[in-house]
């Protein structure tokens, strides 16, 4: 396994972009569907294929707890203008309260998770989550939405994740994204979660443009290219990747900060999809163990690797 490194500014920075809109909110009818799908087709030639078809699966599953459920509420308008004001995303995330349609949420994710074709410490650690109580699973929530998964306990946090993540993009699908503005440096300005990664995009009226995706509620908002994305710093800015694996994902890195992330180019691979071809670039992750940086942003389907 070779690097490649860029120490110029990305090239590909330059050209035609439009005039892309501050933010793209998650579509929860489809966003699961659509990952489910990428994580097969790129399981079809990875050796990371039994842990990207047991990912797809979960996303199959996180699709189809949504049939039936209570329509979710949209934030109070007054706690939304609220929110602008002070620059806060307008959907809470911390102190999260147990509700009807939450537990509704874990309950059947749980269920429906239990039957899927998974190795025996997943099937173990789902068991001991569907044991908990709902103040133990509240807990767990907290700590998902606090950033950081506890190293004894990665698998049991996941599924909380994946169900925290069905609630939150269907809020975030509620709200205005014309009224959306930033928050700060790598904050979703939906939720305030953390970025899983950033993608050129390829979309007519955004073409070329770089979006950070939000691990938790899925939202997608505009970021500067050539721009760490933790810190905002446009100094020391450099990107390294893989050989031979098409450009596609590269690993844009910080001298300010020392942080990295990745940054996939939908212009390249048209299909890519933030989560799923997140879970498939691991060999990036491993390679740039070698370093000096440290991954930033949240990605907890990478956090026992």
């Amino acid at each position: 396994m070779k690097r490649k490194d860029a120490a110029a500014p990305d090239p590909t920075a330059i050209g035609d972009v439009s005039s892309p809109p501050f933010a793209r909110l998650p579509d929860p009818a489809s966003l699961f569907s659509v990952r489910s799908h990428r994580l097969r087709q790129l399981a079809e030639a990875s050796d990371l294929a039994p842990y990207l078809n047991f990912v797809a699966a979960l996303a199959v599953v996180q699709h189809d707890i949504q049939a039936d459920l209570p329509l979710a509420e949209p934030p109070d308008a007054g706690a939304v203008l609220r929110a602008r004001e002070f620059e806060m995303p307008p959907l809470h995330r911390h102190g999260m309260e147990g509700g009807e349609t939450i537990n509704m949420i874990f309950d059947r994710l749980f269920a429906a998770a239990d039957a899927i074709e998974k190795p025996a410490p997943a099937a173990d650690a789902l068991a001991r989550v569907v044991a908990a109580d709902p103040k133990a699973r509240l807990a767990m929530a907290d700590t998902v939405l606090s950033g950081s998964l506890p190293a004894d306990a990665i698998a049991e946090h996941i599924f909380v994740w994946a169900a925290l993540q069905v609630h939150f993009a269907r809020l975030a699908s509620l709200l205005d994204e014309k009224k959306l503005t930033p928050v700060a440096d790598g904050v979703c300005p939906s939720c305030g979660g953390r970025p899983v990664s950033s993608m050129v995009v390829g979309w007519p009226g955004s073409h070329g443009a770089r979006f950070c995706s939000c691990s938790l509620c899925c939202t997608l908002w505009h970021y500067v290219r050539v721009k760490c994305v933790l810190c905002g710093s446009t100094k020391g800015i450099s990107y390294r990747e893989i050989e031979d694996h098409g450009g596609i994902v590269k690993a844009e890195t910080c001298d300010e900060c020392h942080g990295w992330t990745k940054i996939f180019y939908q212009t390249r691979e048209p299909a890519a999809e933030p989560i799923a071809d997140d879970v498939a670039s691991l060999s990036l992750d491993l390679l740039m163990r070698e370093g000096l940086y440290h991954r930033g942003g949240f990605a907890p389907l990478l956090a026992g690797f």
